[in-house]
C-alpha cells in the first residue's frame, strides 16, 4: 500500500518531485502526429453516475487507474490506482512529519486488483501523484519518451478531470490535453459500429477477446458508486483491445489524438459566416459579471470555436446573463448539454441547444472599424460607459495614465488605435467606448478606476468581450435616427399630418398615474365637484394591449373652463382605490379633444408645458400613432376608386381624413362604396381600447376599395367579445344608440349551431366582410 500524506508541505513536495523528475527525464507528451512510444490506458470513477452518464451529475472524482503499454514491444505495465480520499480531519496541521510511504498491494477484501495503489486527499495532489508515478515507470522502462493517454470515451478527460480541476482552480497536468479515444480508433477497423453503442465490452467481442461475461461491467446500467474492482476490470480488458489493434492484421497507429484547448481563443465573427445549428447552446443564469474567460472555464475540457462565446445584452445594452457559446463539434455540443444545472460558483447554470442564427444575431458583425479593432489577438477589452459626449482620445489616454505617484501603469494597448468610440449612425458619440489592454494586468489595474471622473461625469468599467463589442456596435448602427412612417398605400392620397392641429379648445382632461385597480366610481369620487361636468359616457380608461389598466384616463368637459379649473385643483391629489389597499397620487393635465382621440389611436402625448395653452408645434410633445397600416402587408390589386385630379384627391382625403374630435365625438354614416381592408388580410391596428364609452375610433380606416355587397350606403361593424348569454339584437341596438345603422343589418357571427328561435343569432351564409372602427 502506498499512503500519500494530505499535510501542505507533501503536497508540496509532490509537486516538487513531479516538475523536478520531467525536467530531467524529458518525457514528451505527444502533441504531433508522429506514433507514440506509450499508450497509458486510463479509466476514471466518480462519486456519482457511471457510465454514458459520467461527469454529467458533478461529483467528485474517487479513482483513477491506469496501465501503461508499449507500443513498440507489445509488453504492459502495473496496474495503477489513485483512491482520492478528502481528509476531513481538524488537526491537518499538526500530523507528523514523519509520514511513512509504504509499497505493497492490498491483501483484503476490499481489493480491487490493482498491482499498485495510492491514496491522495485532494484531486490536486492525485493529478500531481499520477504525473509522477507515471514519468517515474516511463524513465525505468529505458526505450522511447513520448507517450499519450487513452479513453474508452471523451468522459474521463473532458467531462471529469477538467472541469472539476476549473472549478478548484487546479493546474491539469500536460499529458491531459491529448488523449486518444480508443472507441475512434476502433471504429477506424470497423467503419460499420455505431460509436454511441461501443464500449470496451463490445469492442472486445467483435476482436473475438476471451471476455468473462459474469463479471463484466455494463456501462448501460448506471451504478452509484462504482465497485472499486470494475474499473481495474475495465483497464485490463481496454490494454487487451490495444494489443489485438497493434498486432496483425490491424497493425493500428496510434498517431493522431484528440486534443483539447488550453485557453479560449477570442476572435470576431461574419454576419455571412455559416454557423451549423448543431454546435450552439445557449447558457442561462450566467453571473452579470461573468466574462467570455468564465465561461470558458464553464465548459472546459470541451473545445469552444475561435470567438465562439458571444454574452446577451437587454435593451438598456447591460447583460441579461445568458450567453450563446459555438462548438467545434456536435460532439462537444452534445456534452455541453450534459452540463445543464452544473455551478459556476454559487450560480447554476441552465444549458440549452440554439441555433446558428441565434448566435449570428449577437456576435456576427459587418463593420470593418470593429474587424480592424478586434484584429489584435490576445487582447483584453474593457468596456466604458458613461463618457461625456465631448470626450476625445486624448481624454480617454489621459483618464488610464498612472497619476502621480503611483506605481500601478494601465497602458491602453496601440495608444489611440486601442480605442473604439461608440456612435450612432450619424457620427453623434453614445456615451460608450471600448479600450484594448495588453495583458491581464493592465486589465485589472484599468479596471480599478471603476466610477472616477472624468470631466464631471463618473466613467463604468467593465470587462468586455469581443461578441459584445458586435453587438453593441450593431445595435446602435441599425437604430434609426427618427422613426419613419410607413410608405402611403395609395400613392394618389396627398400627405395629411397625423397630428392634430396646433390649438384647439382644451375642454377635456388626461389622468396620468391611476391605481391599476381603479375603476370609474374611484375616478368620480376623485373628481368630486367636478363630476357634474363631465359629459354623458364622458370617462375613457386606457387599457394596455394585454388588455390590462394602462394606469391613464381621458375624461371630457362641458367646458374648457371647468377642465382647467379641475386640472389645478386636482393635480397631484391622491386617489385611493375601493378594490386595494394602495393609492397613488396623480397628475392632471387639460387637453383638446384632438390629443386625446390622438392617444386613443396609439399616439403619444407628453405635456411639457402643462397648463400652457398655446404651445408652438415643436413643443406639443405629441407624436403620431406608431402603426396606422403595417409597411409590408400584400393585399391583391383592386379597382381604385379615388380619383387622379388632384382636386378630387382632396377632397377624397379630406373624407377620408376628418379631424381626431370628429371621429370620436361625431359619428356619421359611411360614404357609398367606402374602402376597406379585404377580409383575407390581416388587420393590425396599434392603438388601446378604452371604456365605459361606445367605440369612438374612427369610423373611415383602410384605404383599399372592394366591392360592396351592401344593399344600402352603410358600414359593417364588428363587435368581438360579445357575451354568450346575451339577449340578441336588443343589446346591439343598445350598444349603438346614438350610431345610425339599418336593423335589418345588424348580425351576430355564431361560431355554434344556428339559432332558429332567435334570428339574430343566426350566421348569414351571404359572405360579409368586416370593419373594424
Amino acid at each position: 500500500m502506498v499512503t500519500a500524506a494530505g499535510s501542505r508541505r507533501d503536497q508540496t513536495f509532490w509537486i516538487y518531485q513531479a516538475h523536478l523528475c520531467a525536467q530531467v527525464s524529458k518525457v514528451v507528451f505527444v502533441q504531433m502526429t508522429a506514433q507514440v512510444d506509450y499508450l497509458v490506458v486510463v479509466f476514471t470513477a466518480t462519486s456519482g453516475a457511471s457510465g454514458e452518464l459520467l461527469g454529467s451529475d458533478e461529483k467528485d472524482l474517487v479513482q483513477l487507474v491506469w496501465q501503461l503499454v508499449n507500443v513498440n514491444t507489445k509488453t504492459l505495465g502495473r496496474v495503477n490506482e489513485i483512491l482520492i480520499r478528502p481528509d476531513l480531519s481538524d488537526s491537518t496541521e499538526e500530523k507528523s512529519d514523519e509520514d511513512v510511504v509504504v509499497e505493497g498491494k492490498e491483501e483484503d477484501e476490499s481489493s480491487s486488483g490493482a498491482d499498485c495503489m495510492y491514496t491522495a486527499t485532494s484531486l490536486d495532489s492525485g493529478l500531481n501523484m499520477f504525473n509522477l508515478q507515471l514519468t517515474n515507470e516511463v524513465n525505468s522502462a529505458g526505450a522511447g519518451t513520448s507517450l499519450c493517454l487513452c479513453t474508452d470515451g471523451q468522459l474521463h478527460i473532458r467531462q471529469v478531470i477538467h472541469p472539476e480541476a476549473a472549478s478548484k482552480n487546479i493546474p491539469v497536468p500536460d499529458c491531459f490535453y491529448s488523449f486518444f479515444d480508443l472507441r475512434k480508433e476502433f471504429k477506424n477497423h470497423f467503419a460499420t459500429s455505431d460509436l454511441k453503442a461501443l464500449n470496451a465490452h463490445v469492442m472486445a467481442e467483435s476482436l473475438s477477446l476471451p471476455v468473462d461475461v459474469s463479471s463484466m461491467w455494463d456501462p448501460s446500467a448506471n451504478q452509484d458508486p462504482l465497485p472499486a474492482e470494475v474499473a481495474v476490470q475495465q483497464v485490463r480488458l481496454m490494454t487487451s483491445i490495444v494489443l489485438s489493434l497493434l498486432s496483425e492484421p490491424y497493425c493500428h497507429s496510434f498517431s493522431n489524438p484528440e486534443r483539447i484547448n488550453e485557453r479560449f481563443e477570442s476572435g470576431t465573427c461574419s454576419k455571412m459566416e455559416k454557423v451549423c445549428d448543431n454546435t450552439v447552446i445557449r447558457a442561462r443564469g450566467l453571473p452579470w459579471q461573468s466574462s467570455d474567460q468564465d465561461i470558458a472555464r464553464f465548459f472546459k475540457g470541451l473545445n469552444i470555436a475561435k470567438g465562439g462565446a458571444a454574452l446577451c445584452l437587454n435593451a438598456q445594452g447591460r447583460r441579461n446573463g445568458e450567453a450563446l457559446v459555438r462548438f467545434v463539434s456536435e460532439e462537444h455540443r452534445d456534452l455541453a448539454l450534459q452540463r445543464h444545472k452544473h455551478h459556476m460558483g454559487n450560480r447554476y447554470i441552465e444549458v440549452y441547444k440554439a441555433t446558428g442564427e441565434d448566435f449570428l444575431k449577437i456576435a456576427g458583425g459587418t463593420s470593418n472599424e470593429v474587424a480592424m479593432f478586434l484584429s489584435r489577438e490576445d487582447q483584453i477589452i474593457v468596456r466604458m460607459r458613461g463618457l461625456p459626449f465631448n470626450a476625445t482620445q486624448d481624454d480617454v489616454l489621459r483618464f488610464f495614465s498612472p497619476e502621480d505617484g503611483s506605481k500601478e501603469t494601465c497602458p491602453i494597448s496601440g495608444g489611440k488605435d486601442g480605442i473604439l468610440f461608440v456612435r450612432y449612425p450619424d457620427g453623434r458619440p453614445t456615451g460608450d467606448a471600448f479600450v484594448l489592454f495588453a495583458c491581464e494586468e493592465h486589465a485589472q489595474c484599468a479596471l480599478k478606476k471603476h466610477k472616477e471622473l472624468l470631466g464631471k461625469r463618473y466613467i463604468e468599467l467593465f470587462k468586455s468581450t469581443a461578441a459584445e463589442v458586435q453587438q453593441v456596435l450593431n445595435r446602435y448602427s441599425s437604430a434609426p435616427l427618427i422613426p419613419v412612417a410607413p410608405a402611403p398605400l395609395v400613392s394618389v392620397l396627398p400627405a395629411v399630418s397625423l397630428l392634430p392641429p396646433p390649438g384647439g379648445v382644451r375642454d377635456c382632461l388626461r389622468l396620468r398615474g391611476l391605481p391599476y385597480t381603479a375603476t370609474i366610481e374611484d375616478i368620480l369620487t376623485f373628481l368630486g365637484e367636478f363630476t357634474q361636468d363631465v359629459r354623458q359616457h364622458g370617462v375613457h380608461m386606457v387599457l394596455n394591449q394585454q388588455s390590462r389598466p394602462s394606469g391613464d384616463c381621458f375624461i371630457q368637459m362641458t367646458s374648457a373652463e371647468r377642465a382647467l379649473q379641475a386640472s389645478q385643483r386636482l393635480h397631484k391629489q391622491v386617489m385611493s382605490s375601493q378594490r386595494g389597499a394602495n393609492s397613488r397620487y396623480v397628475e392632471v393635465f387639460p387637453c383638446s379633444t384632438d390629443e386625446m382621440g390622438l392617444v386613443l389611436m396609439g399616439g403619444s402625448l407628453s405635456h411639457t408645458h402643462t397648463h400652457t395653452h398655446n404651445r408652438s408645434r415643436s413643443g406639443t410633445g405629441l407624436s403620431p400613432p406608431p402603426c396606422l397600416s403595417p409597411p409590408s402587408y400584400s393585399f391583391t390589386p383592386v379597382q381604385q376608386i379615388l380619383p387622379t385630379d388632384a382636386a378630387a384627391a382632396a377632397a377624397a382625403a379630406a373624407a377620408l381624413y376628418p379631424p381626431m374630435g370628429h371621429m370620436l365625438l361625431a359619428p356619421r354614416p359611411l360614404h357609398p362604396g367606402h374602402p376597406y381592408y379585404p377580409a383575407s388580410a390581416q388587420l393590425y391596428m396599434n392603438y388601446n381600447a378604452y371604456y365605459p364609452s361606445p367605440p369612438g375610433s374612427p369610423t373611415t380606416l383602410g384605404f383599399y376599395p372592394a366591392h360592396s355587397s351592401m344593399s344600402s350606403p352603410g358600414g359593417l361593424v364588428r363587435m368581438p367579445g360579445l357575451p354568450y348569454n346575451g339577449s340578441g339584437v336588443k343589446d346591439l341596438i343598445n350598444a349603438v344608440q346614438g350610431y345610425q345603422y339599418a336593423p335589418e343589418d345588424a348580425l351576430i357571427h355564431a361560431h355554434a349551431a344556428v339559432h332558429s328561435h332567435d334570428p339574430a343569432r343566426t350566421l348569414l351564409t351571404q359572405p360579409k366582410e368586416w370593419v373594424c372602427i
